[in-house]
């Protein structure tokens, strides 16, 4: 049986037609190649087209510039605001040392003050004066003669006329104070280094016993009681209380600053 080979689509091209289509294609390939080529270089230079890259480079360096320049006026800002602040705090700081240092100067002036007065008040408590203010003595101490029954002057006379105010020489405490005899009127301290003090002659007597008396403290009136010739203030310093146990009165006056 003889087979015939079926016609159409499924015949098989043919030998020329195959070859044709070769050729062609190669020359596509061919075209394609030169066409590559030729675009390749375009392509690889619009790639790397100076433009586009400097342009982002440029924006990048505006970018850090400005950046740049805002962060050193921030820090610049703060360090300013640190500045200022540091000067605030350093005039608060010098204001208040020396509002402290003022203060304690006053303090130190009130106390000094307070001192001082202390110091003179000591000072007036301590002080002697003349029994007789602005007086002076008449008759002095161990002077002789009949009107004395020792034969001698046991203290010193100061002249006084009648209602002269008395005053202690010194601190000290009343131990005797009314009729003494020839002395008559009279008073006794004991004085607060533990001597003694007598005033003789008094018209009038103004302490008693056991008081306490201040230095120039008014103590009596003078007079010319007892044994007298006449208005004055017999003066006496001694060791004791008692008659007998007299010292100089001028030598002790003077020993503890009175001018006399």
């Amino acid at each position: 049986m003889a087979f015939i080979r079926a016609t159409g689509k499924h015949r098989a091209p043919s030998r020329l037609t195959r070859k044709s289509a070769e050729v062609a294609g190669i020359a596509a390939l061919a075209t394609a190649g030169v066409i590559g080529a030729t675009a390749s270089p375009a392509l690889a230079a619009e790639s790397e087209t100076p433009a586009s890259s400097s342009t982002g480079l440029t924006q990048t360096v505006a970018l850090d510039t400005t950046l740049a320049a805002q962060i050193d006026a921030q820090a610049k800002a703060q360090a300013h605001q640190a500045e200022v602040e540091a000067k605030a705090k350093a005039a608060a700081k010098a204001k208040a040392e020396a509002k402290r240092k003022a203060e304690a100067r006053a303090k130190e002036v009130r106390e000094e003050k307070a001192r001082a007065a202390r110091a003179a008040e000591r000072a007036r408590l301590n002080a002697f004066h003349l029994p007789v203010a602005g007086s002076h003595v008449t008759t002095g101490y161990q002077s002789g003669g009949a009107l004395w029954s020792s034969g001698t002057h046991s203290g010193v006379d100061f002249q006084a006329a009648s209602g002269t105010s008395v005053v202690a020489v010194g601190a000290g405490t009343v131990v005797e104070a009314g009729w003494g005899g020839a002395y008559g009127n009279n008073i006794v301290l004991k004085m607060k280094d533990g001597t003694y003090t007598q005033y003789g002659h008094l018209s009038s007597i103004g302490v008693s016993v056991g008081q306490s008396i201040g230095s120039g403290e008014q103590i009596g009136i003078s007079g010319s009681t007892g044994n007298s010739t006449g208005p004055h203030l017999h003066f006496e310093a001694r060791t004791t209380p008692e008659y007998g146990s007299d010292m100089d009165p001028v030598a002790y006056l003077r020993a503890h600053g009175v001018q006399v």
